[in-house]
Protein backbone atom coordinates (compact mmCIF):
# COMPACT_ATOMS: atom_id res chain seq x y z
CA UNK A 1 0.00 0.00 0.00
CA UNK A 2 1.29 3.56 -0.86
CA UNK A 3 2.18 5.95 1.93
CA UNK A 4 -0.16 8.64 2.48
CA UNK A 5 1.90 11.95 0.26
CA UNK A 6 0.97 15.84 1.07
CA UNK A 7 -0.72 15.69 -2.41
CA UNK A 8 -2.98 12.91 -1.14
CA UNK A 9 -3.69 14.69 2.08
CA UNK A 10 -4.44 17.84 0.45
CA UNK A 11 -6.83 15.92 -2.09
CA UNK A 12 -8.85 14.46 1.14
CA UNK A 13 -8.94 17.82 2.87
CA UNK A 14 -10.46 19.35 0.09
CA UNK A 15 -12.99 16.80 -0.11
CA UNK A 16 -13.53 17.80 3.64
CA UNK A 17 -13.92 21.30 3.67
CA UNK A 18 -16.12 23.83 2.23
CA UNK A 19 -15.13 25.27 -1.41
CA UNK A 20 -14.65 28.77 -1.65
CA UNK A 21 -13.98 29.20 -5.27
CA UNK A 22 -17.11 30.80 -5.86
CA UNK A 23 -15.92 33.64 -3.84
CA UNK A 24 -13.12 34.37 -6.33
CA UNK A 25 -16.38 36.33 -8.09
CA UNK A 26 -16.77 39.86 -7.44
CA UNK A 27 -20.70 40.01 -7.63
CA UNK A 28 -20.95 36.82 -5.85
CA UNK A 29 -18.33 37.92 -3.33
CA UNK A 30 -20.14 41.11 -3.03
CA UNK A 31 -23.84 39.35 -2.03
CA UNK A 32 -22.38 37.17 0.15
CA UNK A 33 -20.92 39.65 2.31
CA UNK A 34 -24.07 41.73 2.28
CA UNK A 35 -26.31 38.73 2.82
CA UNK A 36 -24.08 37.22 6.35
CA UNK A 37 -23.96 40.70 7.59
CA UNK A 38 -27.69 41.61 6.91
CA UNK A 39 -28.71 37.74 8.37
CA UNK A 40 -26.92 38.83 11.60
CA UNK A 41 -29.80 41.51 12.05
CA UNK A 42 -32.07 39.35 10.23
CA UNK A 43 -31.99 36.75 13.34
CA UNK A 44 -31.72 39.58 15.83
CA UNK A 45 -35.01 41.01 14.95
CA UNK A 46 -36.37 37.20 14.16
CA UNK A 47 -36.00 36.85 18.35
CA UNK A 48 -36.74 40.49 19.29
CA UNK A 49 -40.27 40.72 17.27
CA UNK A 50 -41.89 37.61 19.19
CA UNK A 51 -40.33 38.43 22.22
CA UNK A 52 -41.99 41.98 22.56
CA UNK A 53 -45.11 40.51 21.76
CA UNK A 54 -45.34 38.60 24.38
CA UNK A 55 -43.97 40.79 27.22
CA UNK A 56 -46.63 43.14 26.05
CA UNK A 57 -49.29 40.57 25.40
CA UNK A 58 -48.76 37.90 27.70
CA UNK A 59 -50.06 35.52 25.16
CA UNK A 60 -48.47 32.71 23.53
CA UNK A 61 -51.48 32.61 20.83
CA UNK A 62 -50.55 36.09 19.94
CA UNK A 63 -46.75 35.03 19.50
CA UNK A 64 -48.48 31.97 17.68
CA UNK A 65 -50.64 34.54 15.32
CA UNK A 66 -47.18 35.90 13.96
CA UNK A 67 -46.47 32.92 12.37
CA UNK A 68 -50.11 33.02 10.59
CA UNK A 69 -49.72 36.32 9.43
CA UNK A 70 -46.16 35.59 7.82
CA UNK A 71 -47.19 32.58 6.33
CA UNK A 72 -50.54 34.15 4.90
CA UNK A 73 -47.76 36.93 3.05
CA UNK A 74 -45.83 34.31 1.78
CA UNK A 75 -48.76 32.57 0.28
CA UNK A 76 -50.28 35.55 -1.15
CA UNK A 77 -47.45 36.96 -2.69
CA UNK A 78 -44.84 34.26 -3.56
CA UNK A 79 -45.93 33.50 -6.69
CA UNK A 80 -45.51 37.74 -7.92
CA UNK A 81 -42.29 37.41 -6.65
CA UNK A 82 -40.86 34.47 -8.91
CA UNK A 83 -43.12 36.12 -11.98
CA UNK A 84 -41.17 39.34 -11.11
CA UNK A 85 -37.72 37.57 -10.32
CA UNK A 86 -38.18 36.55 -14.17
CA UNK A 87 -39.16 40.08 -16.15
CA UNK A 88 -37.08 42.47 -14.19
CA UNK A 89 -33.62 42.88 -13.19
CA UNK A 90 -33.06 40.40 -9.91
CA UNK A 91 -30.17 42.44 -8.52
CA UNK A 92 -32.71 45.37 -8.59
CA UNK A 93 -35.42 43.70 -7.18
CA UNK A 94 -33.34 41.94 -4.27
CA UNK A 95 -31.80 45.45 -3.22
CA UNK A 96 -35.59 47.38 -3.39
CA UNK A 97 -37.19 44.73 -1.29
CA UNK A 98 -33.91 44.96 1.04
CA UNK A 99 -34.81 48.51 0.86
CA UNK A 100 -38.23 48.08 2.10
CA UNK A 101 -37.24 45.03 4.67
CA UNK A 102 -35.33 47.88 6.33
CA UNK A 103 -37.58 50.58 6.38
CA UNK A 104 -39.78 47.96 8.34
CA UNK A 105 -37.20 47.57 10.95
CA UNK A 106 -37.09 51.19 11.16
CA UNK A 107 -40.74 51.07 12.28
CA UNK A 108 -40.16 48.49 14.67
CA UNK A 109 -37.43 50.95 16.52
CA UNK A 110 -39.70 53.40 16.38
CA UNK A 111 -42.78 51.88 18.05
CA UNK A 112 -39.85 50.17 20.83
CA UNK A 113 -39.42 53.42 21.49
CA UNK A 114 -42.90 54.69 22.55
CA UNK A 115 -43.78 54.62 25.85
CA UNK A 116 -46.42 52.01 25.09
CA UNK A 117 -45.54 50.07 21.82
CA UNK A 118 -48.53 49.51 19.27
CA UNK A 119 -49.23 45.42 19.08
CA UNK A 120 -51.30 45.73 15.69
CA UNK A 121 -48.55 47.64 14.12
CA UNK A 122 -45.95 44.96 15.20
CA UNK A 123 -48.47 42.84 13.27
CA UNK A 124 -49.02 44.48 10.28
CA UNK A 125 -44.73 44.94 10.02
CA UNK A 126 -44.59 41.60 9.97
CA UNK A 127 -47.14 40.99 7.36
CA UNK A 128 -45.44 43.22 5.32
CA UNK A 129 -42.06 41.99 5.66
CA UNK A 130 -43.42 38.57 4.90
CA UNK A 131 -45.16 40.07 1.54
CA UNK A 132 -41.36 41.35 0.72
CA UNK A 133 -39.58 38.41 1.84
CA UNK A 134 -41.67 36.59 -0.93
CA UNK A 135 -40.90 38.87 -3.63
CA UNK A 136 -36.85 38.92 -2.41
CA UNK A 137 -36.58 35.50 -2.03
CA UNK A 138 -37.44 34.18 -6.06
CA UNK A 139 -35.10 36.63 -7.34
CA UNK A 140 -32.50 36.03 -4.60
CA UNK A 141 -32.36 32.10 -5.55
CA UNK A 142 -32.33 33.39 -9.21
CA UNK A 143 -29.50 35.64 -8.81
CA UNK A 144 -27.16 32.19 -7.90
CA UNK A 145 -26.89 30.43 -11.29
CA UNK A 146 -25.91 33.78 -13.32
CA UNK A 147 -22.64 34.75 -10.48
CA UNK A 148 -20.77 31.66 -10.60
CA UNK A 149 -20.22 28.64 -13.44
CA UNK A 150 -22.09 25.50 -13.52
CA UNK A 151 -19.62 23.57 -11.62
CA UNK A 152 -18.70 25.73 -9.03
CA UNK A 153 -23.09 25.60 -7.79
CA UNK A 154 -22.87 22.61 -5.44
CA UNK A 155 -19.91 24.79 -3.31
CA UNK A 156 -21.66 28.14 -3.98
CA UNK A 157 -25.23 26.47 -2.20
CA UNK A 158 -23.03 25.01 0.46
CA UNK A 159 -21.33 28.37 1.08
CA UNK A 160 -25.05 29.99 1.25
CA UNK A 161 -25.83 27.38 3.18
CA UNK A 162 -22.97 27.62 5.72
CA UNK A 163 -23.69 31.55 5.99
CA UNK A 164 -27.10 31.00 6.71
CA UNK A 165 -26.59 28.23 9.98
CA UNK A 166 -23.88 30.54 10.84
CA UNK A 167 -26.11 33.58 11.44
CA UNK A 168 -29.12 31.19 12.58
CA UNK A 169 -26.63 30.16 15.44
CA UNK A 170 -24.96 33.33 16.58
CA UNK A 171 -28.02 35.48 16.14
CA UNK A 172 -30.36 34.61 18.17
CA UNK A 173 -27.52 34.57 21.04
CA UNK A 174 -26.84 37.73 19.42
CA UNK A 175 -30.33 39.41 20.20
CA UNK A 176 -30.54 37.63 24.03
CA UNK A 177 -28.06 39.62 25.30
CA UNK A 178 -28.35 42.76 23.14
CA UNK A 179 -31.86 42.90 24.62
CA UNK A 180 -30.91 42.52 28.23
CA UNK A 181 -28.69 44.42 28.49
CA UNK A 182 -29.24 47.37 25.74
CA UNK A 183 -33.22 46.90 25.48
CA UNK A 184 -35.59 45.87 22.10
CA UNK A 185 -34.89 49.49 20.88
CA UNK A 186 -30.83 49.06 20.16
CA UNK A 187 -31.87 45.25 19.24
CA UNK A 188 -33.72 47.14 16.53
CA UNK A 189 -30.49 49.13 15.59
CA UNK A 190 -28.12 47.06 14.91
CA UNK A 191 -30.65 45.19 12.62
CA UNK A 192 -30.72 48.64 10.56
CA UNK A 193 -27.45 49.08 10.18
CA UNK A 194 -26.84 45.68 9.29
CA UNK A 195 -29.21 46.40 6.71
CA UNK A 196 -27.00 49.22 5.31
CA UNK A 197 -23.74 47.23 4.90
CA UNK A 198 -26.43 44.74 2.72
CA UNK A 199 -27.84 47.37 0.81
CA UNK A 200 -24.21 48.98 0.03
CA UNK A 201 -23.25 45.49 -1.09
CA UNK A 202 -26.16 45.49 -3.58
CA UNK A 203 -25.73 48.85 -4.63
CA UNK A 204 -22.05 48.31 -5.46
CA UNK A 205 -23.20 45.15 -7.92
CA UNK A 206 -23.52 45.19 -11.47
CA UNK A 207 -27.14 44.59 -12.80
CA UNK A 208 -28.37 41.29 -13.30
CA UNK A 209 -30.90 41.92 -16.10
CA UNK A 210 -33.80 39.48 -17.03
CA UNK A 211 -33.27 37.05 -19.78
CA UNK A 212 -33.65 37.44 -23.20
CA UNK A 213 -36.76 35.83 -23.57
CA UNK A 214 -38.52 37.71 -20.81
CA UNK A 215 -42.19 38.93 -20.57
CA UNK A 216 -44.17 40.61 -18.43
CA UNK A 217 -45.30 39.72 -15.00
CA UNK A 218 -48.69 37.89 -15.94
CA UNK A 219 -50.97 35.07 -14.52
CA UNK A 220 -50.23 32.91 -17.73
CA UNK A 221 -46.30 33.20 -16.95
CA UNK A 222 -47.35 31.89 -13.11
CA UNK A 223 -49.25 28.61 -14.69
CA UNK A 224 -46.08 28.12 -17.16
CA UNK A 225 -43.82 27.86 -14.41
CA UNK A 226 -46.28 25.45 -12.76
CA UNK A 227 -46.86 23.44 -15.48
CA UNK A 228 -43.48 22.85 -16.18
CA UNK A 229 -42.47 21.75 -12.60
CA UNK A 230 -45.40 19.31 -13.10
CA UNK A 231 -43.63 18.24 -16.33
CA UNK A 232 -39.96 17.30 -14.06
CA UNK A 233 -40.57 14.34 -11.97
CA UNK A 234 -37.09 15.31 -10.77
CA UNK A 235 -38.60 19.02 -9.48
CA UNK A 236 -41.63 17.44 -8.16
CA UNK A 237 -39.34 15.05 -6.16
CA UNK A 238 -37.37 17.70 -4.56
CA UNK A 239 -40.84 19.23 -3.34
CA UNK A 240 -42.96 16.11 -2.43
CA UNK A 241 -39.89 14.79 0.05
CA UNK A 242 -39.06 17.95 1.68
CA UNK A 243 -42.47 18.55 2.70
CA UNK A 244 -43.01 15.10 3.88
CA UNK A 245 -40.08 15.43 6.08
CA UNK A 246 -40.49 18.79 7.73
CA UNK A 247 -44.84 17.86 8.09
CA UNK A 248 -44.00 15.25 9.36
CA UNK A 249 -40.95 14.96 11.23
CA UNK A 250 -40.42 18.66 12.66
CA UNK A 251 -40.48 19.08 15.81
CA UNK A 252 -39.55 22.58 16.94
CA UNK A 253 -42.66 23.35 18.30
CA UNK A 254 -42.54 20.80 20.62
CA UNK A 255 -39.07 22.13 22.18
CA UNK A 256 -40.73 24.08 25.25
CA UNK A 257 -42.27 21.31 26.95
CA UNK A 258 -39.00 19.21 26.00
CA UNK A 259 -36.92 21.10 27.45
CA UNK A 260 -38.93 21.10 30.81
CA UNK A 261 -37.61 17.32 31.16
CA UNK A 262 -34.40 18.72 30.77
CA UNK A 263 -33.86 21.77 32.98
CA UNK A 264 -36.24 23.95 31.70
CA UNK A 265 -35.72 27.51 29.89
CA UNK A 266 -32.30 27.50 30.62
CA UNK A 267 -31.87 24.52 27.97
CA UNK A 268 -34.22 25.77 25.09
CA UNK A 269 -31.61 27.98 23.31
CA UNK A 270 -28.90 24.80 23.21
CA UNK A 271 -32.19 22.50 21.58
CA UNK A 272 -33.00 25.42 18.76
CA UNK A 273 -29.12 26.30 18.35
CA UNK A 274 -28.01 22.12 18.08
CA UNK A 275 -30.33 21.99 14.29
CA UNK A 276 -28.31 24.71 13.13
CA UNK A 277 -25.04 23.74 14.67
CA UNK A 278 -25.37 20.67 12.62
CA UNK A 279 -26.38 22.39 9.21
CA UNK A 280 -23.47 24.67 9.75
CA UNK A 281 -20.97 21.59 10.63
CA UNK A 282 -22.21 19.84 7.11
CA UNK A 283 -21.90 23.38 5.47
CA UNK A 284 -18.24 23.60 6.66
CA UNK A 285 -17.38 19.47 5.42
CA UNK A 286 -19.18 19.73 2.28
CA UNK A 287 -16.33 19.59 0.03
CA UNK A 288 -17.21 15.90 -1.51
CA UNK A 289 -20.74 16.65 -2.60
CA UNK A 290 -18.84 17.87 -5.38
CA UNK A 291 -18.21 14.52 -5.98
CA UNK A 292 -22.27 13.34 -5.66
CA UNK A 293 -24.08 12.93 -9.19
CA UNK A 294 -27.08 10.83 -7.85
CA UNK A 295 -28.67 14.30 -6.33
CA UNK A 296 -31.83 12.72 -6.27
CA UNK A 297 -30.91 9.73 -4.35
CA UNK A 298 -29.08 11.59 -2.30
CA UNK A 299 -31.88 13.66 -1.19
CA UNK A 300 -34.08 10.75 -0.37
CA UNK A 301 -30.94 9.25 1.85
CA UNK A 302 -30.64 12.97 3.70
CA UNK A 303 -34.33 12.83 4.61
CA UNK A 304 -34.23 9.37 5.75
CA UNK A 305 -32.01 10.32 7.69
CA UNK A 306 -33.55 13.15 9.17
CA UNK A 307 -36.43 10.83 10.46
CA UNK A 308 -34.22 8.43 11.97
CA UNK A 309 -32.62 11.46 13.99
CA UNK A 310 -35.96 12.61 15.29
CA UNK A 311 -37.29 9.08 15.99
CA UNK A 312 -33.72 8.79 18.13
CA UNK A 313 -34.67 11.62 19.71
CA UNK A 314 -38.04 11.37 20.73
CA UNK A 315 -36.44 8.32 22.90
CA UNK A 316 -33.68 10.30 24.39
CA UNK A 317 -33.24 10.48 28.39
CA UNK A 318 -30.03 12.72 28.83
CA UNK A 319 -29.68 16.21 27.31
CA UNK A 320 -26.50 15.50 25.31
CA UNK A 321 -27.68 12.58 23.76
CA UNK A 322 -30.55 14.88 22.37
CA UNK A 323 -28.69 17.70 21.36
CA UNK A 324 -26.22 15.30 19.59
CA UNK A 325 -29.36 14.00 18.10
CA UNK A 326 -30.02 17.10 17.11
CA UNK A 327 -26.83 17.93 15.67
CA UNK A 328 -27.42 14.71 13.49
CA UNK A 329 -30.61 16.17 12.15
CA UNK A 330 -29.62 19.51 11.19
CA UNK A 331 -26.62 17.71 8.84
CA UNK A 332 -29.17 15.71 7.28
CA UNK A 333 -31.41 18.82 6.49
CA UNK A 334 -28.57 20.63 5.49
CA UNK A 335 -27.53 17.69 3.14
CA UNK A 336 -31.04 17.25 1.54
CA UNK A 337 -30.41 20.94 0.97
CA UNK A 338 -27.81 21.41 -0.76
CA UNK A 339 -28.65 18.64 -3.03
CA UNK A 340 -32.49 20.18 -3.58
CA UNK A 341 -30.42 23.41 -4.58
CA UNK A 342 -28.12 21.91 -7.25
CA UNK A 343 -30.88 19.80 -8.87
CA UNK A 344 -33.03 23.13 -8.75
CA UNK A 345 -29.70 25.49 -10.14
CA UNK A 346 -28.14 22.94 -12.48
CA UNK A 347 -31.49 22.34 -14.71
CA UNK A 348 -34.02 25.00 -14.86
CA UNK A 349 -34.06 27.25 -17.77
CA UNK A 350 -32.73 30.86 -16.80
CA UNK A 351 -36.11 32.34 -18.30
CA UNK A 352 -38.22 30.20 -15.49
CA UNK A 353 -35.98 30.12 -11.89
CA UNK A 354 -37.33 32.84 -10.56
CA UNK A 355 -41.15 31.45 -10.84
CA UNK A 356 -39.75 27.67 -9.99
CA UNK A 357 -37.59 29.72 -6.84
CA UNK A 358 -41.46 30.88 -5.64
CA UNK A 359 -42.77 26.78 -5.53
CA UNK A 360 -39.37 25.97 -3.68
CA UNK A 361 -40.02 29.02 -1.78
CA UNK A 362 -43.31 27.56 -0.26
CA UNK A 363 -42.01 23.85 -0.02
CA UNK A 364 -39.23 24.79 2.26
CA UNK A 365 -41.20 27.37 4.12
CA UNK A 366 -44.76 26.16 4.30
CA UNK A 367 -43.82 22.32 5.45
CA UNK A 368 -41.79 23.30 8.77
CA UNK A 369 -44.80 25.96 9.56
CA UNK A 370 -47.73 23.07 8.74
CA UNK A 371 -45.19 20.50 10.19
CA UNK A 372 -44.82 22.94 13.63
CA UNK A 373 -48.93 22.65 13.42
CA UNK A 374 -49.12 18.73 13.29
CA UNK A 375 -46.57 18.37 15.89
CA UNK A 376 -48.47 20.65 18.38
CA UNK A 377 -51.71 18.84 17.63
CA UNK A 378 -50.39 15.46 17.49
CA UNK A 379 -49.24 16.15 21.11
CA UNK A 380 -51.97 17.54 22.43
CA UNK A 381 -53.99 14.50 21.92
CA UNK A 382 -51.72 12.09 22.58
CA UNK A 383 -47.83 12.64 24.81
CA UNK A 384 -45.21 15.12 23.22
CA UNK A 385 -43.02 11.89 22.75
CA UNK A 386 -45.39 10.06 20.56
CA UNK A 387 -45.72 13.04 18.69
CA UNK A 388 -41.87 13.39 17.99
CA UNK A 389 -41.52 9.46 17.36
CA UNK A 390 -44.46 9.00 15.58
CA UNK A 391 -43.61 11.98 13.30
CA UNK A 392 -39.91 10.59 12.72
CA UNK A 393 -41.38 7.02 11.51
CA UNK A 394 -43.97 8.63 9.31
CA UNK A 395 -41.29 10.86 7.78
CA UNK A 396 -38.99 7.43 6.82
CA UNK A 397 -41.93 5.20 5.49
CA UNK A 398 -43.00 8.79 3.54
CA UNK A 399 -39.72 9.31 1.73
CA UNK A 400 -39.54 5.59 1.24
CA UNK A 401 -42.79 5.82 -0.55
CA UNK A 402 -42.04 8.75 -1.95
CA UNK A 403 -38.65 7.51 -3.97
CA UNK A 404 -41.10 4.50 -5.04
CA UNK A 405 -43.45 6.07 -7.15
CA UNK A 406 -40.84 8.67 -8.58
CA UNK A 407 -38.81 6.67 -9.90
CA UNK A 408 -37.18 9.71 -11.87
CA UNK A 409 -36.50 11.36 -8.74
CA UNK A 410 -34.91 8.36 -7.58
CA UNK A 411 -32.59 7.89 -10.56
CA UNK A 412 -32.09 11.29 -11.24
CA UNK A 413 -27.73 11.59 -12.42
CA UNK A 414 -26.66 15.28 -12.85
CA UNK A 415 -23.95 13.81 -15.97
CA UNK A 416 -26.76 12.04 -17.81
CA UNK A 417 -28.76 15.44 -17.37
CA UNK A 418 -25.93 17.20 -18.55
CA UNK A 419 -25.39 14.81 -21.74
CA UNK A 420 -29.06 14.86 -22.50
CA UNK A 421 -28.64 18.49 -22.80
CA UNK A 422 -25.67 18.88 -24.82
CA UNK A 423 -27.41 16.52 -27.71
CA UNK A 424 -30.11 18.74 -27.46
Amino acid sequence: MALPTPANWRAWLQLATVDVRPLRHREFRLLYIGRLVSLFGNMITFVAVPFQVYALTHSTLMVGLLGVVELAALLAFAFLGGALADARDRRTMVLLSEAGLMAGSVVLCGNALLAHPIVWLIFVVASLQGALDAMQRPSLAALLPRLVEREEIPAAAALNSMRATLGMVTGPAIAGVLIALAGLPAAYVVDVLTFVVGLVCLWLMRAVPPPVDAERPSVRRVVEGLRYARSRPELIGTYVVDIIAMFFGMPIALFPAIAVGFGGAKVLGLMYAAIAAGSFLFSATSGWTARVHRHGMAVIVAAILWGFAIVAFGFATTLPVALALLVLAGAADMMSGIFRQIIWNQTIPDSLRGRLASIELLSFSGGPLLGNFESGVVASVFSVRFSVVSGGVLCVIGCVLAAIALPAFRNYDARVWKASRVQA
